[in-house]
């Protein structure tokens, strides 16, 4: 599984108003001057996995006013983007004197090499520990030009819709789930990481034609691995749907996955055995009939799903559900 580095904060001096967040984790955290009205006994976690070059991490601590002068820059400087998602709370976000709301729902956006400050405030006294999760990555791992994404710092883009979405996924995935994933899988997180992001500020930006041809194919398969996922209870759901559904051609799409494993037609196919084998397994689900599980799953016709599945799991759908040694997932 993934290596993920956790730490407890220090308590800050009752003494001290004001504190630093040192690095608990390596050089995983940004040094920034913090001021809580809970610094009597102020503690925090953070939880961190390295994907390479791009830092994934998750924070609690209680509310606070954060604050990363010229000063500490001068210091040290990882010169990498954050994007912040708060999960809980309420606050603000300010760099190159634009100011907006942090809040849930939204990846705030700033530049490690410029001064910036937010607050985080709980909604109600019970809201000891706000969480937020983060994501640094390097300034040069981004294939924009450096002033365009200057232009949303400062700013906070939707984790709910576009691209954000697909980023919110994948980083709640990865830190909420580490252990299923393997240390040799880090390269490949981490392309996914930073494709997303870069996908992400390009569509913020309008720009996304201009990214390179590897960033916005990876994108893509992304994104349509995403849609095939969401739609498969669909029976109308096809390579020709998907298409569409991306405003590209189907040849442009089956030559976006030529170096995948799998064309998209088998990828739908696939899932959506998986899925019915999933639920042929579920205790919850053993009085439910199997074409009604088929069915959920986009394969209206009972022949042909028996077929299917008698191909990819070596015994027909009634058989699996009965035998416990059956694989669970298609050969």
């Amino acid at each position: 599984m993934l290596t993920v580095g956790s730490a407890d904060t220090i308590s800050v001096p009752e003494s001290e108003r004001f504190g630093y967040w040192h690095d608990l984790v390596a050089r995983e955290s940004v040094p920034m001057r913090i001021h809580s009205a809970h610094a009597a006994n102020f503690r925090a976690r953070a939880d961190v996995i390295s994907l390479g070059e791009i830092v994934l991490s998750s924070w609690q601590y209680p509310s606070l006013d954060m604050q990363r002068t010229s000063t500490f820059i001068r210091r040290g400087d990882p010169e990498m983007y954050e994007f912040a998602l708060p999960l809980s709370g309420y606050g603000g976000v300010e760099q190159e004197r634009r100011t907006n709301r942090f809040a849930p729902g939204h990846f705030a956006v700033v530049d490690t090499s410029r001064p910036h400050q937010s607050s985080h405030q709980g909604r109600s006294q019970h809201e000891d520990l706000l969480t937020t999760l983060t994501i640094l990555v390097p300034h040069d791992f981004i294939p924009l030009h450096p002033n365009k994404v200057a232009q949303l710092l400062g700013t906070t883009i939707s984790a709910a819709e576009g691209m954000g979405v697909l980023l919110n996924h994948f980083v709640r995935q990865v830190l909420t789930h580490p252990e299923q994933y393997q240390e040799s899988d880090v390269p490949l997180l981490g392309t996914v990481a930073r494709d997303l992001i870069s996908a992400m500020l390009a569509q913020r930006l309008d720009l996304t034609e201009a990214l390179p041809t590897e960033v916005r194919g990876h994108s893509l398969r992304v994104r349509v691995k995403a849609f095939i996922d969401e739609h498969l209870g669909d029976p109308d759901l096809s390579p020709g749907t998907v298409a569409a559904a991306h405003h590209v051609s189907l040849r442009s799409l089956h030559r976006a996955f030529e170096a995948e494993d799998q064309t998209v037609a088998e990828i739908i196919r696939t899932r959506r055995l998986d899925r019915c084998a999933r639920d042929l397994r579920d205790p919850l689900q053993r009085g439910r009939p199997i074409l009604s599980i088929s069915a959920r799953w986009g394969f209206p016709s009972q022949a042909h799903f028996s077929r299917l599945f008698t191909a990819a799991f070596g015994m027909s759908p009634r058989a699996f559900r009965s035998d416990p040694s059956a694989p669970r997932r298609h050969r």
